[in-house]
């Protein structure tokens, strides 16, 4: 029997992540990265010391309960926990590691693209070159908007809104914010902001969501919030879908009165988001991203092999949510 700490490892992995964990610990890898039921969670959790998992094997208080005496962590590949039953982990007694920080420049960056493409409606005019029906060119065509010097409204100035402030300065956006509290002077950098939600929204042509899902904040884009936007506003969502009312965003998408969306991020997801999304041209999407880029995969995976390792030799683990 090896000396090395047992991991169970749910999903398949970047090359980096797996060749550390062959390296320094004993595996036991879900070798063809189905996604493993609760039962066979418990099953091969057996004799482990942490379950290495992703937002695809949520972890109820009904699983936690039943796992075996020897899981002392969970390691998420995720700065949300939504899939995870925190309160039956901390009752076990089992640390929570994620990974905040680590997606924060990824997420941004996709933030970045879905506005641009939302705006400069990126999407119907690439389904209009891949349908081979591009024969002419006119001044009108595929006109969309500039996002250069346009003020851009945060909602959520954690890591990734403040990032997303700062690469929205890069094209002279005017950065106005709305958060549970006010920033200190150097976090804002310039941003204004908003304590009253009529004036944040207002003044939000461009809107931007990058808070975290709470009871607070879920169903913030509604039928009331959307009218008090200007006329021709372009919202995009790279926080979680759940802060967004399909129907009212999808009428006001139909109607114009939401110029454009765009969306990292859905209800439902990943097999039951609203279709009627996929038939609207001025929707420019992509399959929840934010995190998808080697740099941000493999920070994420050391984050946590660094925290686990942390954890076992007693030190302090700034990952920790448990």
């Amino acid at each position: 029997m090896s000396d090395k700490p047992r991991i169970l490892v749910t999903r398949r992995h970047l090359a980096e992540i797996e060749t550390r964990l062959q390296s320094a610990y004993e595996i036991v890898l879900n070798d063809d990265d189905h996604i493993m039921s609760a039962d066979e969670i418990i099953a091969a959790a057996d004799g482990v010391q942490a379950l290495f998992i992703c937002v695809t094997e949520p972890l109820n208080a009904e699983t936690i309960a039943a796992l075996p005496d020897s899981v002392e962590a969970i390691l998420t590949l995720s700065v949300g926990t939504d899939h995870i039953d925190l309160a039956a982990a901390e009752i076990r007694g089992l640390a929570v590691l994620t990974t905040p920080g680590a997606v924060t420049a990824a997420t941004a960056e996709i933030g970045m693209l879905l506005m641009l493409g939302a705006a400069r409606r990126a999407h119907e005019s690439s389904q209009y070159l891949r349908a081979g029906n591009w024969d002419l060119w006119t001044p009108t065509q595929f006109v969309g908007v500039e996002i250069t010097g346009k003020p851009l409204g945060i909602f959520g100035m954690g890591r990734i809104g403040r990032t997303v402030a700062q690469r929205a300065r890069g094209f002279d956006m005017a950065v106005h914010y709305r958060n549970r509290n006010r920033l200190a002077p150097d976090l804002e950098e310039g941003a204004v902001y908003f304590n009253d939600l009529e004036g944040f929204l207002g003044a939000s042509a461009f809107l931007m969501l990058c808070a975290p899902s709470t009871p607070e904040t879920k169903g913030f884009i509604n039928a009331d919030t959307i009218a008090q936007l200007p006329d021709g506003a372009i919202i995009v969502n790279i926080a979680r879908g759940d802060l967004v009312e399909d129907d009212a965003l999808i009428a006001a998408l139909e109607s114009g009165k939401v110029a454009a969306a765009g969306l990292d991020v859905f209800n439902g997801e990943p097999a039951n988001v609203d279709r009627r999304y996929f038939d609207l041209p001025n929707v420019f999407m992509v399959p929840h991203i934010g995190s998808a880029a080697r740099d941000a995969r493999t920070g994420m995976g050391m984050m946590l092999l660094d925290g686990f390792e942390a954890l076992r030799a007693g030190e302090a683990v700034s990952n920790r949510v448990v």
